[in-house]
């Protein structure tokens, strides 16, 4: 514990000073970026770290990255930068996921911020760039078996030093991908984005001073640990399981078990996931920095306190991994769909919890992002990249109706406007809506998925998809029954053909259109005991049909 020199009140006013930092940086990236995967699918995140790497504030973005940025710069401090050689005017950058990053279209940029010459804080930003190269446009190969394969590795290194642009590693960035001004634009907005939280710490170090500073960020996390401690004591002290399954890993065909053991004791939860499948060929692996964070959303979502985010919540959580399997892969294996094992660890957590947890656990969720990539070819060879990530129904909870297609989990993003795809690519949006009868039946009834559908406008037309929750529906609870799989048809000249959910390099051509059901929720509680007045407004409302 850090001794008490800072009364309560400063330090709740330096933990807010530092998360409006982060939410500055969070606009800066909002209003100056690029493509439409971070400008409007908000596939982004930005925190602030205390002067050990430690995530100590953050911006209300996405689970996945920011429960995995403090990780990956520990790894960068710990194993591949000198922090005594990383000055104020330096930024490091890197996207390798075995060198702590997620998939390779997470660029990750850092940059430390000093007061008086002394170290208080780190600043980050994390993307999902629309393109990394590799053999799928979107570098979202639904088929590659190494991370070779899925785009350019940038290993941890410094992209600014003493504040001059690394021209040559800018020229080889730009070189490697697809859309080398929407990348490269948006890769300026995160660097954009750290001086602003720089910026904005320096003032708040000015005020209080250096020594101060790393004493605040100290207790902001030791507050955070005991109001997490305090959430888990509230839970029985038992051992809960529960597993479930993707489909694949979109080369071998087999389903992939995933299995979580939690056992509660005390003030601490330990997480046993050794039961959970080998590496897989296809690229749904993860390493643990990408895997512990569905752990750590899981049990955060799951606690009844009120209690700031950040490193501290972690502290009384122990996870363990099995070396090899898909939680914990061995290089190169292959990572770019590292997310579909990710929430579907999520919807295994909430299983294991719903039973210490009864009435705070909701049933499953869509538990997947449906990952659309189009890269359309005009009859002069340009070519455009688009890429989408679709959502489903939400599960049902202990006390209410899940939610209709809402981002939920391990991803928090917007949809992409209709207008802003059609007034920028050859495709069209045709329908786009709720999918009747898709949420799963219940006392209270699963979230609705949706659909869309694109039309191609060009001559031709290159299709990838990641997707997930076509075998293994979204599982209900305490009676409650399983939400809708998904589906995924081209249309061609009236005639539906199925496309595999984890597909790369589909050929379709102008007038084809793609058609996307994405799941519904699961529902929670006997269907018998729904209030039928709750059924006949969701026949009202076209929500069911029977």
């Amino acid at each position: 514990m850090c001794p008490a020199t800072l009364g309560p009140i400063e330090i709740e006013v330096i933990r807010n000073a530092l998360t409006a930092a982060a939410a500055e940086m969070d606009v800066t990236i909002w209003r100056t970026s690029r493509s439409t995967i971070v400008r409007e699918l908000l596939d982004y995140s930005t925190a602030v770290f205390d002067a050990e790497g430690n995530n100590v504030a953050q911006s209300a973005r996405i689970p996945q990255h920011l429960n995995s940025m403090g990780a990956a710069l520990r790894a960068l401090l710990d194993r591949f930068v000198d922090p005594a050689r990383w000055g104020p005017e330096d930024v490091v950058v890197t996207n390798d996921p075995y060198c702590g990053a997620q998939h390779l279209n997470d660029v990750l940029v850092f940059k430390p911020v000093f007061h008086e010459g002394v170290r208080v804080a780190y600043v980050g930003a994390l993307c999902h760039h629309i393109d990394m190269g590799g053999m799928a446009p979107g570098s979202y190969a639904a088929t590659a078996t190494e991370v070779f394969q899925e785009g350019l590795r940038i290993p941890p290194l410094k992209l600014i030093e003493d504040g001059r642009l690394n021209q040559a590693v800018w020229a080889i960035i730009g070189q490697n991908v697809r859309k080398p001004a929407l990348m490269l634009g948006d890769l300026q907005s995160q660097l954009a984005s750290l001086d602003v939280g720089a910026a904005a710490i320096r003032r708040l170090a000015a005020r209080y001073g250096a020594a101060a500073m790393v004493e605040a960020c100290a207790r902001i996390l030791d507050m955070s640990e005991a109001a997490m401690r305090a959430a888990i004591r509230a839970m029985p002290d038992g051992v809960y399981e529960f597993e479930d399954f993707l489909d694949d890993d979109g080369v071998s065909g087999e389903p992939v078990r995933l299995h979580a053991r939690l056992t509660v004791a005390g003030d601490e939860i330990e997480v046993d996931l050794t039961g959970c499948a080998d590496q897989q060929r296809g690229p749904v692996n993860c390493t643990p920095a990408m895997s512990n964070c569905a752990v750590y959303y899981a049990i955060i979502a799951a606690t009844d306190g009120a209690m700031p985010a950040n490193a501290g919540c972690y502290r009384p959580i122990r996870i363990r991994h099995r070396e090899g399997s898909v939680t914990s892969c061995r290089p190169p294996a292959a990572v770019a769909h590292r997310v579909a094992v990710t929430h579907r660890l999520a919807n295994v957590l909430f299983g294991a919890l719903h039973k210490p947890l009864p009435d705070r656990i909701p049933a499953a969720y869509y538990g997947g992002s449906y990952v659309a990539t189009f890269q359309t070819v005009a009859e002069d060879g340009h070519r455009e990249v688009l890429v989408e990530i679709e959502i489903g129904g939400t599960g049902a909870h202990p006390s209410k109706d899940g939610v209709n297609a809402w981002s939920f989990g391990m991803h928090n993003n917007a949809n992409i406007p209709i207008e802003m795809i059609e007034s920028q690519m050859p495709l069209s949006i045709t329908r786009y809506g709720l999918v009747p009868d898709s949420g799963g039946a219940g006392e209270y009834r699963g979230g609705l998925g949706l659909v869309r559908e694109w039309r191609v406008e060009s001559p031709a037309c290159v299709f990838t998809a990641n997707m997930d929750r076509f075998r293994f529906p979204p599982y209900g609870l305490a009676g409650g029954r399983p939400g809708s799989l998904g589906r995924l048809l081209r249309i061609r000249d009236g005639e539906e053909t199925p496309i595999p959910p984890k597909s790369d390099g589909v050929l379709l051509r102008r007038g084809d259109v793609v058609r996307l059901e994405t799941s519904g929720g699961g529902g929670f509680g006997d269907p018998a005991r729904r209030d039928p007045r709750a059924t006949a407004r969701d026949r009202a409302l076209g929500y069911v049909t029977g």
